[in-house]
């Protein structure tokens, strides 16, 4: 005859189950719709910005496109943690010309109804030419578009939209050194 008490084995495995249930319901991944209808994209500027520019001893000059945005909250709570990923690729190209990564939002987050600090990020790859001159009528530089992808708890890259990249170029080269110039002796005082 079995002289031991019964465990409650139910209660014990419900009171060990229950937290990990909770757990995983609280990690669901937010679907496309909901990254979509929470965030919201405002584009400031795009332009094209220098990435390296060298005059001698081989003229060089290298121009990347870049986005200037800000992210507005449409939820009712504070907004953070969000990754976004800008491509910047020529309207129908299947290659990109390139792309950056950026932890827009983190420790700050975002309030109801708020909108994010201006963000930027620009292209890793461009456009080379000699001058500004010389870039503008290189072949490589055509009309690009920037697509923006965002991540937000968990979900997959969702596109919140394509832009054209503006022709404004963000560059002033510098006044040419003149050589052969002679510097005028201050005179002399008597």
């Amino acid at each position: 005859m079995n002289t031991r008490p019964k465990k409650p084995f139910g209660i014990v495995a419900l009171m060990i189950l229950s937290p990990i249930v909770l757990f995983l319901a609280s990690c669901k991944t937010a679907s496309d719709a909901e990254v979509k209808s929470v965030i919201e994209v405002n584009i400031l500027e795009t332009k094209w910005v220098v990435k390296e520019y060298r005059q001698w001893p081989n003229p060089k000059l290298v121009l990347v496109p870049a986005v200037t945005y800000q992210i507005k909250n449409n939820s009712q709570e504070p907004l953070r943690f969000i990754n976004i990923n800008a491509i910047f690729k020529e309207k129908n190209a299947v290659g990109n010309l390139g792309d950056s990564f950026y932890n827009a939002i983190r420790k700050d987050p975002v309030p109801p109804g708020g909108s994010s600090p201006v963000l930027s990020q620009k292209s890793n790859y461009g456009v080379e030419g000699i001058n500004l001159e010389s870039f503008k009528l290189t072949v490589g530089w055509k009309t690009y578009y920037v697509k923006l992808f965002a991540q937000w708890k968990g979900s997959r890259p969702v596109l919140l939209g394509e832009w054209p990249v503006s022709r404004t170029i963000d560059f002033k080269e510098p006044e040419p050194v003149h050589m052969g110039k002679e510097k005028k002796k201050p005179e002399s005082k008597k």
